[in-house]
């Protein structure tokens, strides 16, 4: 009788082996259904991060391209207003030159004017001068009569 309690305690000894076997095996194998949703989940994250990052990229570049767009047709806008300026600042030099030339000749006139008013005045260099006619009349450099003030001209009294 005795070795049948042996061996009913030792099968109920090994029972509870196997019973801590299978409640071991169920833990790990929980574990490991924890740990394959937990990775799920974090590489679900993973690609949700990773579209919104994608999305953030696209928007950008969307927002890039409209910028570069209005940029492109400002430079466009101001080039052609370069050219623009550049042609009327080419018609003013050229005005401004002729202009130049136009108060250079003025201003030889005029020095030839003065030179011939202060002769006139202190020598009769003239015909009518010396024959006592009229001392506003004068000849220009044709000859012809005609008529100014004895008084020298002030050039900038003209501007």
């Amino acid at each position: 009788m005795s070795s049948g309690t042996l061996s009913g305690s030792s099968l109920g000894t090994r029972s509870s082996k196997s019973e801590d076997d299978l409640d071991l095996q169920a833990q790990m194998e929980r574990r490991r259904k924890r740990r394959k949703e937990s990775n799920r989940e974090s590489a679900r994250r993973s690609r949700l991060r990773k579209q919104q990052h994608l999305d953030d990229l696209t928007s950008q570049v969307k927002h890039l391209k409209d910028q570069n767009k209005q940029l492109s047709l400002a430079l466009s806008i101001t080039s052609q207003n370069l050219v623009a300026v550049q042609a009327q600042n080419s018609v003013l030099q050229t005005q401004k030159m002729e202009l130049d030339s136009r108060l250079s000749a003025l201003t030889e006139i005029l020095c030839y004017m003065n030179t011939i008013t202060c002769t006139n005045a202190s020598a009769p260099a003239n015909p009518a001068m010396a024959n006592n006619i009229t001392s506003s009349s004068s000849y220009d450099l044709l000859g012809a009569s005609c008529t100014w003030n004895q008084q020298p001209i002030d050039m900038y009294q003209c501007f």
